[in-house]
């Protein structure tokens, strides 16, 4: 009867007002959406029923969004509420009142002292979250938008980037640096431009935004694990500069062939992962790594709120099920004691530890340690020492508001590990079933570039990115220095920006005689055409001594428009960043140059990630 009802009152609504095909204009819904008490709820989600159409309720729950017809039906929801469907129609505004769910229930773990003596994760009821939470902003699973309720202020915490600047090559003709195959900074500013805001400028590592796109590299096919490719042509930016391009090609390893993996999933399930962009989606991300192991892998889970616990024991790759049903049953709630979670979980893989095989922890958070040891210092002490056992670290950064990149940054490249940033399904898929190998499986550790370039062809050079990976000259030759490690199939690419000699500069400072040594190069510069030398230092994963690998690199004198499009879509990359950032050294850099590079080297774009570079582009060009 009730279905009767609301068929017959839709269809009058429609026959009464049409379409906005019939009259060439969009229409208008406005409403406003209370809890039962008749409070207005802040944040909460309004779509247009089987679109991606929708908005968010105002601080007073107020709404109002455009649509094709003039009467359509909503789905209305908020975290902690029950899910409603009203229909509504043009003219005629409308409140929606929202019902409290049930609460959420205890999660009891099992500690790892002692099997009997269970660990009580206290869940959240769900009208005190919601007092708690205000300013939703949407955040994406796969191509549906969902809006996740905020804390209401902002806590994200970025370490200050100093960007690299111009040196002079008679003075220093050495630049030395660890590589980063990390790519958080890119997908967390996705994050913030699909959210219709630009980026903090120290949310931005124009490393990462590179690294995040695959390059056309050739495989590596002699004894080293990792290709080399090298290409200089003109700076878009600057047109009297150089661009010199080096990309590292890592060698594919099938994963039927990659090493047995001992992996321990350390989940944050405090009270402030219980938005749907955290645990929700963390959740869906590690059941789509679960479908990737293989009957020799196994996967412990240990979780941490106000205290840490072993929620699943070492459980092979064959037993999916029991696996998914683990990580389905976790809910959060209460404080973070991340360093418990993170000592447990490293003692869980090295009571496992596989000999030659991939042991990791996989820690999903958002940073946000505030119980027992939790400054940045104290967690990366903890990770320095943990990573001489052999077990390397993942972190998956997830959320918004209180997301704490810097931690997360820092705990990565002290435990030998990588760090990503998941915004939505999509991403969880690109980096735990795409690119399973590279993520979880390192075949190079260690490995450092290291370029001498000739004073008599380079005035200045400027290494772009890479600010907190840059070493000491001295750090080269060092194999107990810690560096950036190189997982199965993943690349590498770098850009210096080359002033050649006899070109004026604004970036450099007048080379002064000295009193007491003269700067004569030798005579093979002066004759040389070489434009620098490259080398590289890595270490096989369980090894404790580098391997040295050397390329001269040349300057063809090729034009832009003939160079390659790995060569013009990370100059086109590079270039947004810069603008991103506003940084001093953007020269001539505009949205629309970026936009015309990164079109024209496209390339082979299956999974449409290049595309959505331009499109992003496109976007903060039209922010004011």
């Amino acid at each position: 009867m009730i279905n009767k009802i609301f068929i017959l009152a839709l269809s009058s609504f429609l026959f009464a007002f049409g379409t906005a095909s019939e009259t060439g204009k969009p229409f208008e819904i406005k409403g406003k959406v209370v809890d039962d008490s008749g409070s207005p709820l802040i944040g909460a989600s309004i779509l247009v029923k089987g679109t991606p159409n929708g908005s968010i309720s105002d601080v007073d729950g107020k709404f109002n969004l455009m649509v094709s017809d003039s009467c359509v039906v909503l789905v209305v929801s908020y975290t902690g509420f029950t899910t409603t469907e009203k229909p509504a129609c043009a003219g005629n505004e409308i409140q929606v009142t929202l019902g409290a769910s049930h609460a959420l229930s205890e999660l009891v773990v099992t500690s790892s002292g002692r099997k009997n003596s269970p660990i009580k994760i206290r869940g959240i009821n769900s009208r005190a979250k919601h007092d708690e939470m205000i300013n939703a902003t949407p955040s994406y699973m796969g191509n549906a938008k969902i809006m996740s309720p905020q804390p209401d202020f902002n806590t994200e915490d970025y370490d200050r980037i100093q960007e690299n600047r111009f040196h002079r090559a008679t003075q220093e003709p050495q630049s030395t640096f660890s590589i980063d195959v990390d790519a958080a900074s890119y997908t967390n500013l996705r994050r913030h431009i699909n959210n219709g805001q630009r980026p903090p400028e120290d949310a931005v590592r124009i490393e990462e935004m590179i690294n995040y796109f695959d390059y056309d590299y050739p495989e590596p096919t002699g004894k080293h694990p990792f290709s080399i490719t090298t290409e200089v042509s003109d700076c878009p930016w600057e047109s009297k500069h150089r661009l010199v391009h080096i990309g590292l090609q890592g060698k594919h390893t099938p994963t039927e062939n990659l090493p047995a993996a001992n992996l321990v999933f350390l989940v944050d399930v405090s009270g402030s992962m219980n938005v749907a962009n955290k645990l929700p989606l963390v959740q869906s991300s590690f059941k789509l790594l679960a479908d990737q192991l293989r009957p020799q892998d196994r996967v412990a889970i240990v979780v941490y709120a106000g205290a840490a616990g072993l929620v699943l024991e070492p459980t092979t790759g064959n037993n999916k099920t029991k696996i998914k049903e683990a990580i389905d049953k976790l809910e959060a709630g209460g404080s973070t004691a991340g360093g418990e979670g993170i000592r447990l979980a490293y003692k869980t893989a090295k009571e496992h530890f596989i000999k030659g095989g991939n042991n990791r922890v996989i820690l999903a958070t958002d940073g946000d340690f505030n119980v027992g040891v939790s400054s940045d210092a104290e967690m990366v002490q903890i990770v320095e020492e943990e990573r001489k056992s052999g077990v390397y670290l993942t972190v998956l950064g997830y959320g918004m508001g209180n997301y704490k990149d810097n931690k997360m940054q820092k705990m990565a490249d002290s435990g030998n590990g990588n760090h990503a940033y998941i915004d939505n399904l999509d991403e969880a898929r690109r980096v735990l079933v795409s690119e399973f190998g590279g993520t979880m499986y390192t075949i190079a550790k260690d490995v450092k570039l290291q370029l001498e370039f000739n004073p008599a062809v380079v005035q200045g050079y400027r290494l772009i990115g890479y600010e907190n990976r840059v070493l000491n000259n001295e750090d080269f030759d060092d194999d107990k220095k810690d560096a950036g490690e190189l997982g199965a199939g993943h690349t590498v690419t770098a850009l210096y920006e080359i002033i050649p000699v006899g070109i004026d500069s604004k970036f450099l400072v007048a080379d002064k005689e000295l009193k007491y040594q003269e700067r004569d190069l030798k005579p093979n510069a002066t004759r040389s055409n070489e434009l620098l030398t490259v080398k590289f230092r890595y270490k096989a994963p369980d090894a404790d001594n580098s391997q040295l690998m050397e390329e001269v690199v040349m300057d063809k004198n090729v034009s832009i428009a003939k160079s390659s499009d790995n060569f013009r879509w990370s100059a086109a990359v590079a270039s947004f960043g810069m603008l991103l950032r506003n940084s001093e050294f953007k020269g001539e850099a505009t949205y629309e140059l970026c936009k015309k590079l990164a079109a024209e080297a496209r390339g082979k774009d299956n999974e449409g990630y290049r595309a959505e570079m331009i499109r992003l582009m496109e976007t903060v060009s039209l922010m004011k």
